[in-house]
């Protein structure tokens, strides 16, 4: 073989070893990254630790011995007419409030009662009207009780339905019926009337 042979092909085969050290370059670049290690921390932050005690719910009010001063509040958010409010003023007596009630307007009054457990109340308003009813009950300046409703309208009397339109808070069971317009009882049919008296028979005119 002459010299300038064995020089091409010497290049020859530098030249494919660079041109394999290239390609094997990539190749080995595409290897596939080692995945991140989980973040340890937040997955502690997210996942309660075992045998840890959840939250407890708000305890009840506790409340010494009476008398104990009552708040009651209602409002009534919608058109309507002929509201109603009914409420234990006492232990035993109650009262009936009937004020003018427009949106945003709140009523309040106040009771004392010996047992916070009797404090109760109703709201009701007349049909055919819908609104929006609420009301509450503090005792001494806690709340023992609240209570939403929706009043929908109705096309027909709630005739038999007294608690047609009554939103109740409390203890109410011992409370008057709530919306109590009685059911519309048949009108008296009317007594037919008597016939007319017979005129009185003439006596017969005496013979001459």
């Amino acid at each position: 073989m002459s010299f300038s042979k064995r020089g091409r092909h010497a290049a020859f085969v530098v030249t494919v070893l660079a041109v394999g050290a290239q390609l094997a370059a990539p190749v080995a670049l595409a290897d596939p990254a080692a995945p991140p290690l989980p973040d340890v921390q937040q997955e502690s932050a997210a996942t309660p630790a075992e045998g840890a005690t959840p939250p407890a719910e708000p305890a009840a009010p506790q409340f010494g011995e009476g008398p104990h001063n009552v708040v009651y509040r209602a409002r009534v958010d919608g058109v309507s007419r002929g509201a109603t409010i009914t409420y234990k003023l006492s232990d035993t007596e109650f009262n009936t409030a009937d004020p003018t009630m427009v949106p945003g307007r709140t009523f309040e009054t106040t009771g004392v009662v010996s047992d916070p457990q009797q404090a109760g109340m109703q709201v009701a308003i007349q049909w055919p009207y819908s609104a929006s009813l609420h009301c509450e009950i503090l005792v001494d300046d806690q709340i023992v009780a609240q209570a939403d409703q929706f009043v929908a309208p109705r096309f027909t009397p709630q005739r038999n339905d007294p608690g047609y339109g009554v939103l109740s808070c409390g203890s109410v069971g011992n409370f008057p019926q709530g919306n109590t317009a009685p059911v519309d009882a048949p009108a008296p049919v009317p007594a037919a009337p008597l016939p007319p008296a017979d005129p009185a028979v003439a006596p017969p005119a005496p013979v001459a």
